[in-house]
């Protein structure tokens, strides 16, 4: 197993408010651990919510107590979402900022993924190319699935940017898990909505199958693909090849 990580602050933004981890070694209790956290808030809150929200997940793993994976994440997300939420209180300048998060443990043949917001995981196979695993916790993806909007129509809508739930926002949290199986030769795809709000599914898993390019080539190809057309937001990428 391997993986390449890259962020960008694109072409519009002033600050990179994404920030991203990987490691194919334990940290604390856990196997591996990839991390995607896309922050928001005024000035510079952002760029500290996802920082902060990523090193104190970090900091939560390696205090590893838990008897079960899942129970141990969900029990890691709601303290860090509640250090993020007392952080945004403890100043004028924190208030109101929050930060998607998703999340990635490869033990053997089994993903264990979460996820708040809406960066996203997908799993792309050469057999079967590239599935989504996540749903987003946005307006949008709340219109679709309630049949008030065709998936299509989502892709270009005014309001795609609406999250419905973030770390730090409140003081309680509600992650999504997912468990997928994974073969050899698999890639799990992270990322911030600054790759999937500019690059189709498609596209994404037509350079994800270029075998004669490396994993880190395979990441610079997305960013570099996000940033000519138009590079609207921060682009991060975490790949792992399993």
């Amino acid at each position: 197993m391997k993986s390449a990580a890259l962020t960008d602050i694109g072409k519009q933004r002033s600050i990179n408010q994404d920030f991203i981890f990987n490691s194919d070694e334990a940290i604390g209790g856990l196997p591996s651990l990839y991390i995607v956290a896309d922050g928001m808030g005024g000035h510079k809150a952002g760029d500290y919510a996802s920082r902060f929200c990523v090193e104190d997940f970090i900091n939560e793993a390696e205090k590893w107590k838990y008897k079960t994976l899942l129970g141990g994440l969900e029990c890691i997300i709601g303290n860090v979402n509640e250090h993020v939420y007392d952080k945004a209180l403890s100043k004028p300048e924190y208030n109101g900022m929050g930060t998607t998060l998703v999340t990635a443990v490869v033990n053997g043949n089994t993903v264990t993924v979460s996820n708040v917001g809406d960066s996203r995981l997908y799993l792309f196979s050469p057999e079967n190319g590239l599935k989504q695993i996540t749903v987003d916790h946005s307006l949008v993806e709340t219109m679709v699935q309630s049949g008030e909007l065709d998936r299509k129509d989502a892709v270009h809508h005014p309001k795609k940017n609406i999250i419905t739930r973030a770390i730090g926002v409140e003081s309680v949290v509600e992650p999504d898990f997912f468990e997928i199986d994974v073969e050899e030769g698999d890639i799990l795809l992270m990322c911030s909505d600054g790759l999937s709000n500019m690059v189709d599914d498609d596209k994404i898993g037509y350079f994800l199958g270029k075998k004669e390019l490396s994993l880190d080539e395979k990441a610079e190809e997305l960013v570099e693909l996000a940033n000519e057309r138009g590079g609207k937001d921060n682009i991060s990428v975490v790949l792992v090849e399993i």
